[in-house]
């Protein structure tokens, strides 16, 4: 249903921690003007974690609406409890979202088994196309290749986002799933083998920052022109790694701060980016060339 470079979506803030809805509007106009191809609200990157319901709800809905059918707009709406994903999933589809991405229930660590109970329940009790979001080293459970293949059975689950950052996993599911099941890689470092190898596309965090070379290498990628996109995707490579420096979205929100796109907020428990790696995320922004 969606294809190349979809961007995990910060939240802008105030330094009291409020989101800034100027600061956002001037965000999606970005992404907008940039080519971004689809923009993912409120998931890990845009601080879901600390966003209370009344606030996720209300912020996928201005997204939605500033985005104004320009760009698709994807709710994150996963939670660690089975109600909670289901209510999150209910208000996205009201305020318009083309679809939902559930990350796996964090903290409680199901059994593959509760894993695949905990989404159809969300698939059968919201019509709306929903995404699965594997990402283990943030949420300690691993969706495994045949319990994502036992959930795309499901006619209104259409694919995952597979952060492990193991391609031999992405086209593993693909084989198990078939085309029509789309599988996104959610690691921005191999993102562009993951494509090549069959992946419809990544849902990124360098696109905060760099969203038009990101466009541009997922669109040589999904056209098999791999000598294109391994060009620009060079000059990525740096962004790719030191976005990572401290835990997302701490560095690309200082990141999209440094390029006078929104202000420094961000909410406790997450901190400013040390000072201390600032020089080496700015040499990697300039390398690609989002930063003079």
């Amino acid at each position: 249903m969606f294809q190349g470079s979809m961007v995990a979506l910060v939240t802008p803030m105030q330094s009291d921690g409020s989101v800034d809805d100027d600061a956002l509007m001037q965000l999606i106009e970005f992404h907008v003007k940039n080519g971004t191809d689809a923009i993912i609200a409120v998931g890990t990157t845009g601080e879901s974690a600390t966003l209370d319901e009344h606030e996720h709800c209300t912020l996928v809905k201005r997204i939605v609406e500033l985005a104004a059918g320009r760009v698709p707009v994807i709710a994150g709406t996963g939670a660690n409890s089975t109600t909670e994903a289901i209510t999150l999933t209910t208000c996205a589809k009201d305020a318009g979202a083309d679809a939902c991405l559930l990350v796996t229930p964090y903290y409680n660590k199901p059994t593959q088994e509760g894993l695949y109970l905990h989404h159809k329940a969300i698939a059968e009790a919201v019509d709306i196309p929903q995404i699965l979001y594997n990402v283990p080293g943030r949420t300690a459970v691993d969706m495994l290749p045949e319990t994502v293949e036992r959930l795309s059975k499901i006619s209104n689950i259409v694919g995952v986002k597979e952060a492990t950052g193991d391609v031999s996993r992405i086209t593993d599911i693909i084989s198990r799933c078939g085309e029509d099941f789309d599988v996104y890689s959610g690691d921005d470092a191999t993102a562009m083998e993951a494509i090549l190898s069959g992946a419809k596309g990544d849902i990124s965090v360098t696109a905060n920052i760099a969203p038009a070379e990101m466009h541009e290498m997922c669109a040589a990628a999904l056209n098999g022109e791999s000598e294109k996109a391994a060009s620009i995707n060079k000059n990525l490579i740096g962004l790719h790694e030191n976005l990572f420096l401290e835990a997302n979205p701490i560095p690309v929100k200082w990141a999209l701060s440094e390029m006078g796109i929104i202000p420094a907020g961000i909410r406790l428990p997450l901190t400013v980016f040390s000072e201390q790696y600032h020089e080496t995320l700015r040499q990697a922004m300039r390398q690609a060339k989002v930063l003079s």
